[in-house]
Formats: structure tokens, C-alpha cells, sequence
């Protein structure tokens, strides 16, 4: 079974979702930046689906991005689905130091 980083990763190349769990939340999610932070696996998410702490706005908010260290996922998949985003998709981002792989639009 693939770990993680090879999951997340190859979603992120390919445009693909993620499902996991976070926190005891099931999540649906859209990689767009993966890499470190200080030193940690961590991925740049938008989430579109699924449960939150904090709730999620409707799919296309610029409210629903996750920063997310990789170690504490679930459960995580991949799946083909649409590819979600918000319009701010373009601003720099503060989640990831040492970035791996992003998105290509």
C-alpha cells in the first residue's frame, strides 16, 4: 500500500482529490502545494467537502483552504474527481517552506 507522501504527491501531479480523516473529521480535499514545513511533511489543501472544526463556506470560497501536516491524515485516498479551487489560488502561500511539487494550471 502506498504511504502517504506518494499519494499526496502523485494527487497533486495528476489533479486528483484526496479523502482522510483530520482531527476526527472526514475531509475531501484538493492538493495544490506539498513539501515541508520546518522540517515536516505538509500539503496545501482545498477542501470542498466533508466535515470541519471550523464549517466550510460554499465550494469555491477562498475560505476553505488547509494547511495540513501529512503525519496526522487518516484513511488517506485518491480518487478522479473534479478539480476544486478558489479564485485566491494564485496568492503566495505561507504553508509550505520547501515545496515538492504544486499544482500546475
Amino acid at each position: 500500500m502506498p504511504d502517504v507522501y506518494s499519494v499526496v504527491r502523485d494527487a497533486v501531479i495528476s489533479k486528483k482529490q484526496i479523502t482522510a480523516t483530520y482531527k476526527g473529521y472526514r475531509r475531501e480535499m484538493c492538493p495544490h502545494v506539498f513539501g515541508t514545513k520546518r522540517g515536516r511533511q505538509q500539503a496545501l489543501f482545498y477542501q470542498f467537502a466533508g466535515e470541519s472544526k471550523t464549517g466550510l463556506e460554499p465550494d469555491g470560497s477562498p475560505n476553505n483552504w488547509r494547511c495540513i501536516f501529512l503525519d496526522e491524515l487518516e484513511g488517506v485516498a485518491s480518487r478522479e474527481g473534479d478539480w476544486h479551487s478558489a479564485p485566491n489560488h494564485s496568492r503566495p502561500q505561507t504553508c509550505v517552506d520547501n515545496i515538492d511539487v504544486e499544482v500546475q494550471f
